[in-house]
This record gives structure tokens, sequence and C-alpha cells, in this order.
């Protein structure tokens, strides 16, 4: 950006990095029981995720996506900012993965992600889903992310008109998603130049049921980010939404020497502050045999918070207590959103509040820090609480197993289908008798035969038997006896198709008596009035027979 030089000693002031302003805001909505949306928003990094997968595992999806992806918000990256964002959104898809294995219950959970991370000057953009990303620039309004929808799929290939697609019964089909489904999800990715005021707007699919121009309207005309994320939720809930509905503003500022002041909101209290102490002593603390286990970090807490900060204060215990493990995620957790302004909101936050982050088996305490938090190194004596180590060869082995089922199963198959491929049949293509090769049968979507030939034989012109024969399929044994099953329906097809197929001709006409002797011929002689009054017998002639043969 262009600076105006100092007066005084004629050179430039240094530039002032670019920094995010935010507000954050979800609801449960009007209909809903608990709210599968999460969010973060911070000075460098803005994501919304809307998780989904029934009663059990949207919540998760999504507060686990958010949570691993907070560690992105800082400035230190090296042009590699765009890079870095999708291989974490990757890696939040792993941790889905893992989570399904350890709980089968989770199967099918999944979640959106919409994110914005601002490094180095640039906007880098992430998006798979239906959240949806708009921006404002210079009084233009618009939506950057597309939808990975059914429905936005015939839109864009001109099956299904924009204003048909909200009543579309098959608006909420997702086709790509983060989840347990896809183990290398295809991501949007962009990276955008950015300038002071800027404003983003992060969103659910729940403000879909707000007007575009009401959202237009009021992003525009509220300068107020807080008191904008919150009229745009207040629609939501008017307009009657029966979804969850979160929202994050963001707007381009430049970095001011106080850092919180530029940001929407401070760190916030229940999350920032939240110490191990208060929670012990609070009235609906859980008892039980956790109460022990949160009992010494508490102590440990309380005594000591300036060493709560260094890495190996929270390793330690973790290698004489392996029951301390989610206890001390989640606290590592409250201290890395504590260094930073932020404002988290939906499931994430009730994850962070409560402690219940949703953690991988076998993982440290340290190794969780490091890889999803503070990407710290790893202590080496972390390495001797892994549990799963002996378990990888075993994994091997059914990983080994499962692939040389599949293969067998592949090779049986091939070799069914290529069987097939040397069968032929006669049926009906279009009205006309046709030759097909394979067998008339399909294996689930998958059909067993292909087109071979269309003759020039109507099907009106066969008999009704012969008609009926070849709509149930004659099979043949190879493609000439399915030409020689057409000939013989040629044959039958010469026939009248309501006379049907006749088992005989007519006979032929019999061979004329001799005429009577006229009563006036007066020359008739005895012999031959007995003559006529015998009536000749005719020559017999053979009877011949139309053969309706088809198929054999």
């Amino acid at each position: 950006m262009a600076v105006p030089e100092n007066p005084a000693n004629g050179q430039k002031p240094a530039e002032r990095p670019l920094i995010m302003r935010f507000a954050a805001r979800s609801d449960v909505g009007r209909i809903r029981s608990k709210n599968d949306d999460s969010a973060y928003a911070g000075r460098h990094l803005a994501v919304v995720a809307d998780g989904m997968g029934g009663h059990a595992g949207g919540d998760v999806a999504s507060a686990a996506t958010v949570l691993d992806m907070i560690h992105l918000d800082r400035d230190d990256y090296d042009g590699d900012a765009g890079t870095i964002l999708a291989d974490e959104i990757q890696t939040a898809n792993s941790l889905l993965s893992e989570l399904v294995h350890i709980n089968p219950k989770l199967a099918g959970m999944g979640t959106t992600v919409t994110a914005l991370l601002l490094a180095e000057g640039k906007l880098h953009f992430a998006h798979i889903g239906d959240s949806r990303a708009y921006r404002l620039r210079d009084g233009e309004f618009e939506q950057v992310s597309i939808d990975h929808t059914f429905v936005q799929r015939l839109i864009d290939e001109g099956r299904l008109k924009p204003e048909e697609a909200e009543t579309h019964p098959h608006k909420n089909v997702l086709m790509r998603v983060l989840g347990d489904v896809d183990a290398s999800p295809e991501l949007d990715l962009d990276t955008l130049d950015v300038k002071p005021g800027d404003r983003w707007l992060l969103c659910s699919d729940g403000l879909n049921y707000v007007a575009g121009h009401a959202v237009e309207r009021t992003v525009k005309e509220t300068k107020d980010l807080r008191e904008c994320v919150e009229t745009l939720v207040d629609l939501t809930l008017e307009a009657g939404s029966p979804d969850n509905v979160t929202v994050v503003m963001v707007e381009i500022v430049e970095e001011t020497p106080d850092d919180v002041s530029t940001a929407a909101v401070d760190v916030i209290p229940s999350v920032g502050a939240a110490k191990p102490a208060a929670a012990a002593e609070a009235p609906g603390a859980p008892a039980g045999n956790q109460s022990e286990d949160d009992g010494e970090p508490d102590a440990d807490s309380a005594a000591e918070p300036a060493s709560e900060r260094s890495g190996s204060s929270v390793v330690e215990p973790a290698s004489t207590d392996p029951h301390l493990g989610e206890h001390l995620t989640a606290e590592v957790l409250r201290e890395e959103l504590s260094s930073r302004p932020h404002e988290l909101v939906g499931a994430a936050a009730s994850a962070a509040e409560t402690g219940s982050i949703p953690t991988i088996g076998g993982r440290t305490v340290a190794r969780r820090a490091a890889t999803l938090l503070t990407h710290k190194a790893e202590p080496a004596q972390g390495d001797e609480d892994e549990t799963l180590v002996p378990l990888k060869p075993r994994r091997w082995i059914t990983w080994s197993i499962a692939g040389l089922v599949l293969l067998v199963l592949g090779v049986g198959l091939w070799l069914g289908y290529a069987w097939t491929q040397t069968r032929y049949y006669v049926g009906e293509f279009d009205s006309r008798v046709a030759i097909y090769n394979g067998v008339s049968q399909r294996l689930g979507p998958i059909q067993l035969s292909r087109l071979e030939t269309v003759t020039e034989l109507p099907m009106s012109s066969l008999p009704p038997f012969s008609q009926q024969r070849v709509r149930q399929t004659v099979p043949a044994n190879d493609l000439y006896d399915a030409q020689r099953i057409v000939k013989n329906l040629e044959l039958t097809g010469t026939t009248s198709p309501e006379e049907g197929c006749p088992t005989a001709s007519a006979s032929a006409p019999a061979t004329p008596s001799a005429p009577a002797p006229t009563p006036t011929d007066p020359a008739a002689s005895p012999a031959a009035e007995a003559s006529a009054s015998t009536p000749a017998s005719p020559s017999p002639s053979p009877t011949p027979t139309v053969t309706c043969e088809v198929g054999q």
C-alpha cells in the first residue's frame, strides 16, 4: 500500500501489517436441540464449520475441525500460508477419520469448512461444503464461495434455474464435505488480494433462510461488526430457520500498537480465564473417578500459574498419570486461546469450556499440544507413553488381509463379467428386434449387456407369441446363433399380426369332379348316368405347415 513520506526526514514510515477486526455469533435455532456449528475468528484466521451426522457426530466434527485449526491464527509464515491452510484442513479430515475408527458410532459424521487466513498481505481462501463466504469491497457485495451441493451442480449444468433451487427436494444434498467418506477431499483454494476496508461475511447455511437482499443491506449499512452479526442472526431466527445459524464478520484494517483494541472483542473470559481450580470448585464440577485426577493438576496450576505456559510443566504430569490426558489437553487449548484476541462460538466453544475436546487414543498430551496447537518440538519422553505402537503391525496385517480379500473378490467379479460377454441374446430396442452381447441381467447399477446390432425387423410385424418371447429375451450361445434366431423371426413375421402363428395352411383346393351329364343329352348311357351319380374322389394333396420357431 502507498505510504506518504515523512516530511521530517524524507523517508517512508514502515508499513503497518494488516489484521482482521472480527465478531461472531452462533445460535442453535428454533427447532434443533443442539448446535452442530462451530466458528473461530481472530486477527489472522476466520473459519466457519457446519457439522452433520445426526445425533452423535455433527458437533464433534465441526468442533474438532475448528479447534484443530486455531493455531493458524498467526503471521509468521514464509510464503507458504496457502499451502499450510490446505494441509491443515486435510489433517483435520484425517482426524475425523481417526475419531470414527475409535468410535464407530460417529460413522457418517462430516463438516463443511470455509476459512480465511490473512498472511503476508494476502488473503488465503479455502472452502468445502455449503457454508458461504461473501465479500464487501467498494460497495459491491458478492458471494466468493461456491456451494458444493447437488442443486448447484444442476444450476452449473443448466438443468435448473437458480430460483428453483430453494424448492428443490434435494437442495440440502452435499457433494463434498470433510469426514470419513473421503481420504483426500477436494478443496476450493484461492489467494486473493486484500486492502483495508474489505469486509467479509462467513456463515453456515442457516443464514440462507434470510433473503439475499436483506443480508446485503445489513452488511452494507451496519458499520459495527458486533451489531451486524447480532442483526443477521436475529433475522434468521425471525425467518423461522429450522437449522443452526453461525455468522462471522471480519474487516481488514491496519494493525495498531494496541492489538487487542483493534479486535472487536477481547478474549472470552469463559474460555481464556477458565482454570482447573475454578472448575474443581464449581458446584457442578463432575464427581467420580475423575475428581482425584483433576485435583492434582488444579493444585499445581494454582500454585505455579507462571509455569503453566512452559511445555515441560504440562507434559511432565502426563507421564506419571495417563488419566490426566484429556484434562491437560483442554487446559493447553485454553492457554493457547488466551494468548491472543479471538472469538470462539458454537460447539467448539462448548468443547473448550467443558474440556470435552475430541482426542485420539494413543496420542500423548505433548503430541496433541505440539501438533494441533503450539507446533513446538515434541519432548523425547512423550514417546514413552505411546500405547498404540505394538498395535501397528496388527493394523498392517488387517489391511493386508482386507486388501487380499478385495483382490480376490475383484478378480472373481472380473472373470464373471468376462464370461457374460461371451453370451448373446435377442431382445427389443426402439420397437425393433435387436441382438445384445452379454446376459439380460444387472448387477446393481452395472448392466451386464450391451447393444450389438439393431435389425430392421419391427416388433409389430411379429405374431403376439413371438413378440412376447422377444420382450422376455431369447438367449443364444453365440452371435451366429442369435442371427439364426432373428432369421426365424423374419419368417414368422410374414404372417399378419391379426392372424397369429398358424399351425397349418389350408388344404389345397380339391380336384374338380367330372361334370354330370346334362339331362337333356339323349345320348347319355346308363353307365354314364351311374358314373355321374357317384362323385369323383379328389386326389389327396400334402398340407403345408408354417414353423413358428423362435429360439430353438
